[in-house]
């Protein structure tokens, strides 16, 4: 069956409650919208263990060409887990703003 050409809301126009059943679909979703902090990494400080990426809720670290662990923003909600759970202290949380 022929999928339908639907023009699909925003997270903002869903009204409470509502579910989109079609399934598999929240890649579509730009999540990070909601984010009022972002992590930030410090390439000197990384030793690239993987440990931010073990604990993000969102699945939304991933390995860069350089080897570093770095935050999809389109994913990222900005919880700070990544950064709390860094034993090296090479994750920072900043205001979107900057």
């Amino acid at each position: 069956m022929p999928k339908k050409n639907i023009e699909e809301p925003t997270w903002r126009e869903l009204p409470v409650g509502c579910v989109i059943s079609e399934p598999g679909n929240a890649c579509r979703y730009k999540t990070g919208d909601w984010r009022s902090m972002r992590p930030v990494v410090d390439k000197e400080k990384c030793i690239r263990c993987g440990v931010c990426y073990l604990f993000c809720p969102d699945m939304a670290i991933y390995k860069n060409d350089e080897g570093l662990f770095v935050a999809d923003l389109y994913y990222c909600k900005g919880c700070g887990i990544c950064a709390r759970e860094c034993f090296t202290g090479c994750i920072s949380m900043i205001p979107e703003e900057e």
